[in-house]
């Protein structure tokens, strides 16, 4: 399915869905700038979105090179948001000039910027790098009363 066609079946969605607008307009928000995904599906720094349980998800990012001090990471408003601190947004050339004796330099610490929607019923657990990843926790909290149930027929 092409981006174009989405509009048109969310429309097609909402009468057949009840209490998902925030979603369907959060989507349609997306998908009118044009920059999203261009920049933040291909962009530096690499990433991995896994699944490690039923409610349970990791981001890791790629992170060679960096220490704690040099990345952010805030939540606010369902916006988890993973930057660097070195640099400048408008250049994305390397910060740091290479040490005596380095002959070529092809590990990049620049200012980069992700930025990730959260669902309301997921909580950031937290975030640890370890070995040039970067890993942030997540846990979905599912009620008991919406986990699945067996209805006994009468």
């Amino acid at each position: 399915m092409t981006l174009n066609k989405l509009p048109s079946l969310f429309k097609q969605l909402k009468p057949l869905s009840i209490g998902f607008d925030h979603v369907f307009d959060h989507f349609e928000r997306m998908l009118e700038d044009d920059e999203y995904f261009c920049s933040s599906i291909h962009g530096f720094p690499f990433y991995n979105i896994v699944k490690t349980g039923d409610y349970t998800y990791d981001i890791e990012i790629a992170l060679a090179g960096y220490d704690k001090k040099d990345i952010t990471v805030f939540y606010e408003d369902n916006l988890l948001r993973i930057s660097s601190k070195k640099g400048d947004p408008d250049d994305s050339s390397d910060q740091e000039r290479p040490k005596a004796g380095t002959i070529h330099k092809g590990i990049a610490k620049r200012y980069f910027s992700k930025v990730f929607t959260v669902a309301n019923d997921v909580e950031i657990k937290g975030a640890e790098l370890k070995n040039g990843l970067l890993k942030i926790s997540m846990n979905q909290i599912i009620p008991e009363d919406k986990k699945g149930t067996k209805i006994e027929v009468k």
